[in-house]
C-alpha cells in the first residue's frame, strides 16, 4: 500500500478591490438592475397592448395558405 504524500500547502492572498474596483462593481449592480427594469416594463406594455387587443375583440388575422416553393414548375437540377 502506498504512503499517502504530502503537498505543500498552497498559500492563498486576498486581495482588496480598492476603490475603482468597489466602484465597478457598483455600476454593473445598477446597469444590470436598471435593464431588467427596463425589460419588466416592456413586459407591462405588451400585455396592456394584447389586453386592449382583447377587449376590443379584435380578431387575429388570417393566415393565407403559404408553401415554401415558389409558384410555377421547378428548375431542372444538373447532375454533378
Amino acid at each position: 500500500m502506498e504512503t499517502p504524500q504530502q503537498q505543500p500547502e498552497a498559500r492563498i492572498e486576498i486581495k482588496g478591490l480598492g476603490f475603482f474596483g468597489h466602484l465597478k462593481e457598483v455600476v454593473i449592480g445598477v446597469l444590470t438592475s436598471l435593464g431588467l427594469g427596463i425589460l419588466w416594463l416592456f413586459e407591462i406594455i405588451r400585455d396592456d397592448y394584447f389586453g386592449l387587443l382583447d377587449r376590443l375583440n379584435i380578431k387575429p388575422r388570417r393566415r393565407t395558405r403559404a408553401s415554401a416553393f415558389p409558384p410555377g414548375r421547378p428548375r431542372k437540377r444538373r447532375a454533378s
